[in-house]
């Protein structure tokens, strides 16, 4: 039988289980009842152990949820190891009242052809995906694995920091980072690239306390306006970043179409993008710059004053391979040297983090392009993301050697993070095949010695 036709077997189960694993409200923040984390893990340390995982360990370190470890030995001393990473804690739900249904109530969507529920996409069904190919290969896969499984991603994930300090443990030839997707429905993706991120405020006072604007107004130096005025110093007319030095490169991989885009952004009908150039550039290979808050007095309060004191925070999301404090710094330097109408501002530099680009010649890249090819009926896409995935950085520096492989059942319609987060069973399948035959054909190169 081959693996198509076996996973086709398995479709049933594994769409029972996904429901099982979606009803648990799996949520990392604080704030949310702990007691459906530990449900999350024990269900899955039970799937695990039916898939035929022997060696399951619990990984209890500090301020974040258990974490799940697991080994398959490899069936022989030539056969690589593989690393399958997932998550299963979840964003909050959000405002419930935008949900079509309750978003812990698992919901058959357009016929039965996918679910609905918070985290089905992100990340459960890709779990999901681990367990599929374990159950395809009746837990004895052509390669060795190691399984892990944290249930505080979406919080602050520890391996940001903890792998490189515990090398062995993550010791492997190739990781399969299950926590991306298709850049649409049936195109199978790799994604070749993370920006980083960083955080960066800016403060202004100019006034012990507000002034009446009719006495004040016109001499009195206004914070708000001072802080406007600079805030729009980051980008030229045409909506692209003007800070000078943030890399920005032409995007070669594939990208959403204009008409993709607008839907999944929201864009009203009529309004232009902002930027210049391709979309992989303004979205992946390039600098973004997003006002993400301002304190200031709010509109239907306001006084009649001039305003003494405003702040704004700053995201900048920046090219995979700038370094992330040179990136935060050419931010922080452009604002220091802004004076609008005379008056310094206050920059202070928060958090950051490096993007990542992972090398794509090598033999895993090879057998995960014809393997997505096999799950999905199609040649791979290459893209990036916009969005950062910091543990990624800490699991390659603890095994440097790996190849790094991102891909996953989710797609970019998917929802995630978003109300009525859905997942396509059809996409579910494809990636259970792909992971399934990228082992044996991982396996198959390291037989034949093709490992460069």
């Amino acid at each position: 039988m081959d693996l198509g036709s076996r996973v086709d077997t398995l479709m049933d189960g594994l769409r029972t289980d996904l429901e099982r694993l979606t009803a648990i409200p799996s949520v990392s923040f604080p704030g949310f009842p702990p007691e459906p984390l530990r449900q999350a893990h024990d269900l899955l340390v039970d799937l695990l152990r039916d898939a035929g995982v022997e060696r399951i360990e619990r990984l209890d370190l500090p301020d974040t949820a258990p974490i799940i470890v697991a080994e398959v030995p490899p069936p022989s001393p030539d056969a690589p190891i593989v690393l399958l990473y997932g998550h299963y804690d979840v964003q909050p739900p959000g405002d419930e009242s935008l949900w079509q249904s309750p978003p812990f109530e698992p919901t058959p969507i357009d016929g039965g052809l996918g679910l609905r529920a918070r985290g089905v996409a992100d990340d459960k069904a890709n779990i999901i995906v681990h367990l599929g190919v374990l159950r395809a290969y009746e837990g004895k896969p052509p390669v060795g694995l190691k399984i892990v499984l944290e249930g505080q991603e979406e919080y602050g994930s520890v391996f940001e920091d903890y792998p490189p300090t515990d090398p062995d443990r993550f010791a492997c030839d190739a990781m399969v980072i299950a926590d991306t997707g298709s850049i649409r429905p049936g195109s199978p993706t790799l994604t070749a690239g993370l920006r980083g991120a960083s955080e960066v405020f800016v403060e202004v006072r100019t006034l012990d306390e507000a002034r009446h604007s009719g006495e004040f107004g016109g001499a009195a130096p206004d914070a708000l306006l001072v802080l406007l005025t600079a805030l729009g110093t980051l980008h030229d007319v045409h909506g692209d970043v003007a800070v000078e030095g943030l890399r920005r490169e032409e995007w070669t991989g594939s990208a959403y179409t204009q008409e993709e885009f607008r839907s999944l952004a929201g864009v009203r009908d009529g309004l232009p993008l902002m930027g210049t150039g391709s979309l992989g550039e303004r979205l992946w290979s390039g600098p973004a710059i997003t006002v993400v808050g301002i304190d200031a007095p709010g509109v239907d309060h306001a006084a009649s004053a001039v305003v003494p004191y405003a702040r704004a925070k700053l995201n900048l999301r920046f090219h995979p391979q700038q370094d992330p404090e040179e990136a935060q710094g050419l931010l922080v330097t452009h604002l220091q040297s802004m004076r609008p109408f005379g008056i310094p501002l206050v920059v202070t530099s928060g958090d950051a983090g490096p993007g990542f680009e992972p090398a794509t010649g090598g033999p895993a890249y090879r057998a995960a392009r014809t393997a997505l090819r096999e799950g999905w009926g199609k040649d791979p896409e290459l893209v990036a993301s916009g969005g950062s995935i910091p543990l990624v950085n800490g699991l390659s520096k603890a095994a440097p050697g790996a190849e790094v492989l991102l891909f996953g059942a989710q797609d970019s319609m998917c929802n995630l993070h978003a109300p009525n987060e859905r997942l396509l069973f059809s996409e579910l399948r494809s990636a259970v095949v792909a992971e399934a035959a990228f082992l044996r054909e991982y396996a198959e190169a390291f037989r034949s010695g093709n490992r460069s």
